[in-house]
């Protein structure tokens, strides 16, 4: 059953909206008649989704100020009555962890932990007006489990799962309901982001990981998607779309096969026997 009240009075929040998932579900909310707010980095990003009829979001989420101010503009223009945030903004720092810098690391939690807490954190008081609000944040796979010489990101989505189901418990009987997206492989340019994150930060030559590096660095740099089950980004719009309008959103969607079989495996597997089958999935990419 989904709440009938009119759409076009529900403001709701995107970040990470140029491109991939978060474009796709802007588009999408938008579409559906929410009033979106969407995030983006650069200046002509924001271009862009203002010509799409979306509400541009200037955030870099690694920037506190920058946050603090993304804060102060979205409540300025919902006038504190705000209905749904969705925390889709993040990266993926490729890299085996005896490679990964503190900066490196800092970094990768900069963008996909702390700035996500603090733009919630700024916003939560809004979501708790009138009839309640939606908070999704958008996990991985990889916040289920660990793929080797993905260290920096899995923490990141680990983390990210652990502070969101605290958040959920303590808003429990509140009027915000609290989702986690799970997805597995989707098509997007998060790729082309990892394999700059990983050129700016990862000394490859001198490593003894480098014959891996070889594989992972083709993984990324692939045009066609080699990953099977691969989905496209309408698949997590279709679970934000039912995490904001159902009566009792689910705490976890998860989305694309891999998520579910992993997510099983993790479940009911031995713990070696799930690190050989890891490995192995790793190794393919």
């Amino acid at each position: 059953m989904t709440n009938q009240t009119d759409q076009s009075e529900r403001w709701v929040v995107v970040t990470g909206a140029s491109s991939g998932i978060g474009r796709c579900v802007a588009l999408g909310l938008q579409q559906q008649g929410y009033r979106v707010l969407a995030s983006a980095r650069r200046r002509e990003d924001l271009h862009q989704l203002a010509a799409a009829g979306l509400v541009p979001i200037a955030l870099r989420l690694e920037d506190s100020a920058s946050v603090n101010a993304a804060i102060a503009i979205i409540l300025e223009t919902c006038h504190g009555d705000l209905y749904g945030l969705v925390n889709n903004a993040a990266y993926g720092q490729p890299g085996a962890v005896e490679d990964l810098s503190r900066s490196a690391l800092e970094q990768q939690f900069a963008v996909n932990l702390f700035g996500t807490h603090q733009l919630t954190q700024g916003l939560l008081p809004a979501l708790h007006q009138k009839q309640g609000g939606r908070l999704i944040s958008i996990s991985s796979v990889l916040g289920l489990v660990a793929f080797p010489w993905q260290g920096a990101y899995n923490a990141s989505k680990f983390a990210l799962e652990g502070l969101t189901d605290t958040l959920r418990l303590e808003l429990r009987g509140s009027n915000v309901q609290v989702s986690l997206i799970e997805p597995g492989p989707i098509r997007s340019a998060f790729r082309r982001r990892a394999l700059s994150a990983f050129d700016e930060q990862i000394g490859a030559g001198a490593s003894r990981h480098r014959h891996h590096y070889e594989r992972v660095c083709a993984y990324y740099a692939a045009t066609d998607h080699p990953t099977p089950f691969t989905a496209g980004p309408e698949a997590v719009l279709k679970r934000v779309l039912h995490a904001l309008s159902a009566e009792r959103a689910q705490p976890r969607y998860a989305v694309t096969l891999p998520t579910y079989v992993l997510g099983f495996c993790r479940r009911v597997l031995p713990t070696r026997w799930l690190d050989a089958l890891l490995h192995r999935l790793g190794a393919m990419r």
